[in-house]
């Protein structure tokens, strides 16, 4: 008969979180804002990096939000949210909804998705989702979005972020 095996960890880090910031910032990425509205139909929305896509079929997404984010609460309980991927032309909308500014929506041109979540004007790209699973990890919580609707603005240029800057892309 087998031995059970002793549960695995992880070795305590040899780095300082500046420098594992440091170098997290050397991975460029796209910029999202994620929108939602309560249901009192409180608008809700912050600047995220942390997307990705997941799976093809069925359609999923995810990104991740700080467990003390003042927005938690909502994008938690809520059914539903969107993801805006940014535009080249929308750093200020980035800037404004990454800040903790009373007024972010305060002449924020949007339509309203088909589940209330607000869908940013010039987006490159929106992705509605149902608020599918969510999972504690460190000081984050993960949430997995399950797309329900999507669209793109073909040729839009994306607003990318890479070492605390944000830029624009490049063809090679």
């Amino acid at each position: 008969m087998l031995s059970p095996l002793p549960p695995r960890r992880a070795k305590s880090p040899s780095f300082s979180p500046r420098e594992f910031r440091a170098s997290l910032a050397m991975f460029a990425t796209g910029v999202t804002i994620v929108t939602a509205r309560t249901p009192t139909g409180e608008l809700v929305g912050l600047t995220a990096n942390s997307f990705n896509s997941v799976s093809l079929n069925p359609p999923l997404v995810l990104w991740s939000l700080s467990q003390a984010a003042g927005s938690m609460a909502a994008l938690s309980a809520g059914s539903h949210y969107a993801i805006n991927i940014l535009a080249a032309d929308q750093k200020d909308l980035a800037e404004r909804f990454a800040s903790k500014r009373e007024d972010r929506w305060k002449d924020v041109l949007f339509t309203e998705g088909t589940t209330g979540s607000p869908l940013l004007k010039g987006a490159a790209a929106t992705f509605e989702c149902f608020n599918r699973s969510r999972y504690e990890e460190g000081d984050h919580v993960i949430f997995v979005g399950e797309v329900e609707r999507c669209s793109h603005r073909a040729g839009a240029a994306p607003l990318l972020f890479h070492g605390g800057r944000f830029y624009t892309e490049h063809p090679l």
